[in-house]
């Protein structure tokens, strides 16, 4: 094949269409075996191919909070085995300061084989249900160091040739609360791993190996040659941010997040200088979640179709000093480090709004938000129910932000409530909007979200990872902030706000009520198009009161029916 045939365009979107098939059908297999709610409903999972020297060619419709951070747990593996890896073997690590992200979540690795040729790799991340520990779920804010967490894997065999290394799993089974379901969910990844190599293996027959290696070769430099492009259109410069979390559950101060974009000619350099210390709670953010949240955000503008792959990071720098809250040392525990990897994404999009504010929608409700309830039910039989929370977009430069829907950074979907109640001691008592509670704007924040849960089993523990009463979701443009978040717990006729943060035992017929916080505005309100105000009202979205305090426009009640 000559040089003209390589870089034919056709054959290159022929072939990047099909390696994204190949992650979907991956990430589909999964879903389809998976056994916990947090992954057969939620999809917290994610799914890639690197090829034989570990470079990531493809990424799934999955979580690019997850996906950023394949490539520091490949050089890991590769590190580690990549010179005695056998057709066969399978790898597997969670150790968030050896490659992954923090404990939940299972790096399950193969390498492909075409022959005795070594041609690929198929990766899935699972966030495991449960992973030991002192919090049921694994996701607790309160574990003062990881060896409070749960079960750490450094990267390991999980198969060896083919066989199973029983005392992998052994290991996993004695140290989690539901051994079925997690060991469900990782046969589940190893389902996923064995689609991803059929299909790889098919592609590679197709146009032969090494034809197939220098077309991925010029897939990642098309990435890399798009990036720089779009980054050479933004204008020249360095760019502030600041958002603030209000706590770590431990320590009541608040925790500042700075970032500093700078951009010369066709790179983009991300300093995270300034950003708090390493903290006592678990919420501290790997460098490989935090650099994730870079790759995710900058993606927003790079626009366009560019194959994904890592060829778009490479003119992307992440400056994250170790020991501080973006960059933890050992022995830092990182359990919630989800809560600080998504306040990373919006101090990005807050620096990236100076960059282009007519594309940069205001502050939206992400990942702030994590509950668990572990207990035992009359059997004494473990169960432990796990989900995340997502809110609303932020109000858009052209449109009001989206209500009830995932962050932008990830692509997380509901769990339903029918599912819940029917598998867990659980009922949902409320799950909807809640009215005046978008930052108002030009173009209004996205509604808040409420969530109640009536608990049903004797006892059980409680775990809340939540935010953003303090430190709100910022407008933008002039647009207002958004409305904070509110914990209550009904108990015996009575009810109380917890804090933000907190694990507590939970009995019989106790309610608990999460309200999310609302999203912020963008633009000024006294620009907001009246009749786009009295909508909202004959919704239900805003009260009569509301609108006329926050717009100035007189709207009769809503209408009902």
């Amino acid at each position: 094949m000559n040089e003209r045939d390589l870089s034919e365009p056709i054959l290159l979107e022929l072939v990047k269409n099909a390696l994204d098939a190949i992650v979907d059908e991956m990430a589909i297999a999964l879903v389809r075996t998976a056994y916990s709610n947090n992954l057969k409903n939620s999809m917290d999972m994610s799914c890639a191919l690197c090829d034989a020297q570990g470079r990531l060619i493809a990424q799934g419709m999955t979580l690019p909070m997850h996906l950023g951070s394949i490539p520091d747990a490949m050089r890991c593996i590769t590190r580690k085995f990549g010179g005695t890896a056998q057709p066969g073997d399978i790898f597997i690590l969670n150790d968030p300061y050896e490659g992954g992200t923090h404990l939940p979540d299972f790096y399950i690795v193969k390498p492909i084989w075409r022959f005795d040729m070594h041609v690929g790799w198929a990766a899935t991340i699972g966030h495991q249900l449960d992973v030991g520990g002192m919090t049921p779920g694994g996701n607790g804010c309160d574990a003062t160091e990881i060896f409070q967490e749960g079960l750490r894997i450094p990267p390991l065999r999980l198969y060896a040739r083919g066989e199973p290394v029983d005392a992998v799993f052994e290991m996993i089974e004695r140290n989690v609360r539901v051994p079925r379901q997690v060991l469900g969910d990782v046969r589940a990844q190893l389902a996923a791993c064995a689609a991803g190599e059929k299909g790889l293996l098919h592609l590679i027959e197709r146009y032969g190996s090494e034809r197939f290696q220098a077309i991925t070769d010029l897939l990642l430099d098309q990435a890399e040659r798009l990036a720089r492009n779009a980054i050479r259109a933004m204008p020249d410069g360095s760019y502030h941010f600041e958002d603030w979390i209000d706590d770590d559950g431990i320590d009541p101060d608040p925790i500042p997040i700075r970032v500093t974009i700078t951009v010369k000619s066709d790179r983009l350099i991300a300093d995270f200088t300034g950003s708090a210390l390493q903290v006592k709670g678990a919420i501290n953010s790997p460098l490989p979640f935090t650099k994730s949240a870079v790759y995710a955000c900058v993606r927003h503008l790079i626009g366009g179709d560019p194959p994904n792959n890592e060829g778009y990071f490479r003119p992307i720098e992440v400056i994250a000093p170790p020991a501080t809250i973006v960059n933890p040392v050992m022995p830092a525990p990182v359990a919630a480090r989800g809560l600080t990897g998504f306040r990373v994404a919006g101090a990005l999009f807050g620096a990236l709004a100076q960059i282009a504010p007519d594309r940069v929608f205001a502050c939206e409700i992400g990942g702030d938000t994590g509950i668990s309830f572990g207990g035992y039910d009359a059997e004494r039989r473990p169960f432990v129910f796990l989900e995340f929370l997502y809110g609303s977009w932020g109000g858009r430069p052209t449109k009001d932000g989206i209500d009830g829907s995932a962050s932008a950074v990830v692509n997380f979907s509901n769990n339903p409530i029918e599912i819940v109640e029917s598998e867990y001691p659980l009922i949902i008592e409320r799950y909807g909007y809640v009215p005046d509670s978008g930052g108002a704007g030009k173009f209004r924040g996205g509604l808040a979200l409420l969530r109640q849960y009536r608990f049903l089993a004797e006892e059980g523990i409680l775990q809340l990872r939540t935010d953003r009463r303090t430190y709100l979701p910022y407008g933008l443009q002039g647009g207002r902030d958004g409305t904070p978040s509110a914990n209550l717990l009904w108990r015996d006729g009575k009810v109380q706000e917890l804090p933000s943060k907190c694990r507590l035992t939970i009995r019989r017929d106790d309610v608990f009520r999460h309200v999310l916080a609302g999203a912020g505005g963008w633009g000024s309100p006294a620009e907001r198009d009246p009749a786009h105000t009295a909508h909202d009202v004959a919704e239900g979205k805003l009260s009569p009161g509301y609108a006329q305090h926050e717009y100035g426009v007189a709207v009769g009640p809503a209408r009902e029916g």
